[in-house]
């Protein structure tokens, strides 16, 4: 069997390969039987999802591979992943699944399991559920032990009540003129709110009209000309960008300039140390992130950590070592105080106070450093992965050489879609330039040949 899991839980095309009816009934029966040894009783399940056509679809199949093997399910409706994985834990589920599948368009779906923590998976966890998979878990319980299935009201509700608690005692969003967009995903009937209560003059809401097939489509963090558009048109303060199931953060100024996860975490974690509320002397964050923010985290007397790809890495290096604040530059922002998992609400509402506690336009304060020049290009195989390809590994090395330590070469496949992710990091824009072009076309190559 190819890997089930990729960087972040299960995803594919929906009602396709491993995200048919079948495949989905399939694991969630393993899923249950996983958890349920775990807890060494009647286990419990709770089922959060976004708004994408196929949700209902594979809820129901999951739900179908759950209670065969006797996990009780409840069910949140549509809630951002994070608020599935704290009401995880308030409920006391076994385990949290996410029907999601991010930034994705709706063609995509994909399922994330929380532990009863509210945390991600570990490696060897999805590791232990794929062999599960392949060697064993048949059959299921007796007719009088199947699960049973309920819905849970006001989710929705106490999730926005948890995000209200993160902004700093005293203060208010008042005078704040906001536009948000929540990409017609699993937080457009939560985030506007959330900032309304929280006392903003003016919440203008963008991508809050889901139809099934709009999640991310021209709006949300990934497409963001959209938010920029409306900041400048409406003569915003600021903007805030969520994606498909909230997890992820992007925000624009007031002149409509885009400010990445990069930014933010810089932001975050010198805010945090001056109010002494930063734990482990900096920030967790992974191999993408800017050199610039390393230089600018240094210079502040804080340390960056770096981890693989994907917030679950993150996370883990974060419970690890004792750090508090971590993420990445595409917009996953954790900050453990307050959910075990990446809250894109939660971290606008802290981006939003500290604007409010300077007193100066969000262009003052949300450009914390200059990031040094990056490229990021993706290269589609339709064959063989070429990542262990021996003419690839001495380019990617010899490349790495040629920046002479004012650069970084990265090339990694994507965990989620049959792509190579080709980064260059350096302050030679037409060297970086060159050298991505160079190693992407070496990628077609071997495609071509393998």
């Amino acid at each position: 069997m190819a890997k089930f899991f990729g960087t972040d839980g299960v995803r594919g095309l929906a009602n396709a390969g491993k995200m048919t009816p079948a495949s989905m009934l399939r694991l969630g029966q393993i899923a249950g039987q996983y958890f349920a040894s775990k807890s060494g009783e009647r286990s419990s399940a709770l089922i959060g999802k976004d708004t994408r056509l196929s949700g209902d679809m594979i809820e129901s199949a999951l739900i179908a591979g759950l209670t065969s093997v006797g996990v009780d399910v409840k069910l949140a409706g549509v809630l951002p992943t994070s608020g599935t994985a704290l009401m995880t834990q308030a409920l006391g589920a076994d385990v949290g699944v996410m029907i999601t599948a991010s930034h994705n368009k709706y063609p995509d779906n994909g399922v994330k399991f929380f532990g009863p923590d509210g945390c991600k998976l570990s490696d060897q966890a999805e590791a232990d559920i794929e062999t599960m998979l392949i060697d064993g878990g048949e059959g299921g319980v007796a007719s009088a032990e199947l699960g049973r299935v309920s819905g849970v009201e006001g989710l929705q509700l106490r999730y926005i009540e948890l995000c209200k608690a993160t902004l700093p005692t005293g203060q208010r969003l008042d005078g704040m003129k906001i536009v948000i967009d929540a990409a017609h995903g699993a937080a457009f009937a939560t985030a506007a709110e959330t900032l309304k209560a929280l006392g903003a003059d003016e919440v203008i809401s963008i991508g809050v009209s889901p139809t099934g097939d709009n999640i991310n489509a021209g709006c949300g963090s990934t497409e963001t000309a959209l938010l920029s558009k409306t900041v400048v048109a409406e003569g915003a303060d600021v903007g805030v960008a969520l994606d498909g199931d909230a997890d992820r953060l992007i925000m624009c100024d007031e002149t409509g300039k885009i400010i990445d996860g990069d930014q933010l975490l810089g932001l975050i974690a010198t805010s945090w140390q001056t109010q002494e509320r930063l734990r482990g002397s900096g920030i967790v964050a992974t191999v993408m992130s800017n050199l610039g923010l390393e230089r600018y985290l240094e210079a502040n007397g804080l340390n960056l950590v770096r981890t693989q790809v994907g917030d679950r890495h993150v996370a883990s290096r974060m419970r690890a070592d004792g750090y508090n604040v971590g993420g990445e530059q595409s917009g996953h922002l954790l900050m453990t105080d307050y959910s075990p998992t990446g809250d894109g609400t939660m971290a606008a509402i802290q981006i939003l106070s500290e604007i409010k506690r300077q007193g100066r336009p969000a262009s003052k304060v949300l450009n914390v450093f200059e990031p040094v020049p990056q490229l990021l290009k993706n290269v589609r195989y339709s064959g063989q992965n070429p990542m262990s390809n021996p003419d690839l590994l001495s380019a990617i090395d010899a490349a790495d050489k040629a920046l002479s330590g004012e650069g970084r070469v990265l090339v990694r496949a994507s965990g989620t879609e049959p792509l190579i992710r080709v980064m260059v990091e350096g302050g030679d824009k037409q060297m970086i330039q060159a050298t991505a072009d160079e190693l992407s076309r070496l990628i077609e190559r071997l495609d071509e040949a393998s």
